[in-house]
């Protein structure tokens, strides 16, 4: 395997050692993270906390619901940060990513006026494309952002596709099968342009970098915390003044008013907590980078800045590996800069149901299919029954489990 140069300031050994499932399931190669990932220490203890000493329906006025309200509280604070919100009141939590677009979209819906399009790309998830086609039923215009043929959504590819006629662009900030990154900054100045608003889906985004909504200047942001090192759930950030004046179903006593009228019905409390926990665990680590003495959103700037470097020696090994083993790499497949480590590829020869079971039968998880994103499939020329292999490493793994992941794939290419 090639040597690739690592910085070994990171702290690789502790790091692994905050998460317990790495030492319980020491025989497995965490390979799937893109489908979720493992907690941290504070995140499980944030979830039992929760359920041991006061799992009780917030909103009463004695002391355990009151510890609730609290916790719920100290959470939207701690996502508030890590999203770099304007105001806590911003973040709202619910189930996951895809419930929360299909709120937005169909608030959105009854509000297009004259403004009927709505840009959407065909590198996405199919949860941020389906629900915003499911528009057109009532008027929408879906007008289709192509990626190029490397995986990559280039921004001048946008400007001919804007229009005083579009009302929103929904794209991701990573691709949830690719792992190409997209400029959502300059996706953002160019829809302000023309009036429009932008919605980022960072589901894929949020465990490899730093989310930041102010400098992003989008207007709309969706994440599935249990991909981002917590429980699962998920949460919406939106610019204040744009969740109040969405239309939203809300029960007679519930506020007009974010996060209240968008968080209708109970959500999970002790998931939240665990988010919490994730948020306060990634803060943990920036302050070892930072020297201690940071702000919150400071050390987590200082985390995600150092998770982002010590991914990229992650991507090349896994690339080489790749490229030496004759795979098929689709999206950005000669650098690692422009992408996260999440990897889709297939092998000549076997198909990608039969690499995955070989991986499986060595206790490596990795993913084969159509990750849920069937145009994407159809630009790449898959089959939806056959789709590709993705690999998708987060800061926990390491260049040791790429060298076990390069063995186990020339064994089963040897078959």
């Amino acid at each position: 395997m090639h040597i690739v140069a690592i910085d070994h300031s990171f702290p690789i050994s502790a790091v692994r050692a905050r998460f317990p499932a790495l030492a319980h399931n020491s025989g497995h190669l965490y390979f799937d993270n893109a489908a979720g990932a493992q907690l941290p220490d504070l995140s499980l203890n944030a979830v039992r906390d929760h359920l041991l000493m006061h799992n009780v329906q917030r909103g009463g006025r004695y002391g355990l619901s009151r510890t609730v309200d609290a916790g719920v509280a100290a959470a939207r604070e701690s996502v508030a940060l890590l999203v770099n919100a304007y105001d806590p009141a911003e973040i709202s939590f619910g189930m996951n990513a895809t419930s929360f677009i299909r709120l937005v979209s169909l608030g959105i819906g009854q509000t297009l006026g004259d403004r009927p399009e709505i840009v959407v790309t065909d590198l996405d998830h199919d949860a941020n494309v389906s629900t915003w086609l499911a528009l057109e039923q009532i008027g929408a215009k879906c007008v289709i952002w192509r990626m190029r043929d490397n995986g990559t959504l280039h921004v001048e590819d946008l400007a001919p596709l804007l229009s005083e006629r579009t009302r929103l662009v929904a794209c991701t900030a990573a691709s949830h099968a690719l792992g190409t990154l997209v400029d959502i900054a300059s996706v953002a100045a160019m829809t302000h342009e023309v009036g429009a608003e932008l919605f980022v889906d960072c589901v894929h985004y949020t465990p490899h970098a730093l989310v930041d909504v102010q400098a992003w200047d989008c207007d709309y942001l969706v994440c599935s915390g249990y991909k981002t090192f917590s429980p699962h759930m998920g949460f919406l950030w939106g610019r204040l003044e744009l969740l109040r004046a969405l239309p939203t179903f809300r029960e007679d006593f519930i506020p007009n008013e974010p996060p209240f009228k968008i968080e209708v019905g109970t959500f999970v409390y002790e998931n939240v907590a665990g988010m919490d926990g994730s948020v306060r665990y990634l803060e943990e680590l920036g302050q070892g980078f930072g020297g201690g003495g940071l702000s919150r959103r400071a050390a987590i700037a200082a985390a995600m800045s150092a998770v982002q470097q010590y991914e990229l020696t992650l991507s090349e090994a896994m690339l080489d590996v790749l490229r030496r083993r004759g795979a098929t790499i689709y999206g950005i497949a000669d650098r690692a800069a422009g992408r996260v480590p999440t990897i889709s590829f297939n092998v000549p020869n076997i198909g990608p149901g039969e690499v995955a079971q070989g991986m499986a039968e060595r206790d490596i998880g990795v993913r084969d299919g159509h990750m849920f994103a069937p145009r994407l499939m159809a630009r790449l020329g898959l089959a939806m029954n056959s789709g590709a292999v993705r690999v998708s490493l987060v800061h926990y793994n390491t260049l040791d489990e790429i060298a076990q992941f390069d063995e186990a794939l020339g064994e089963i290419l040897a078959r």
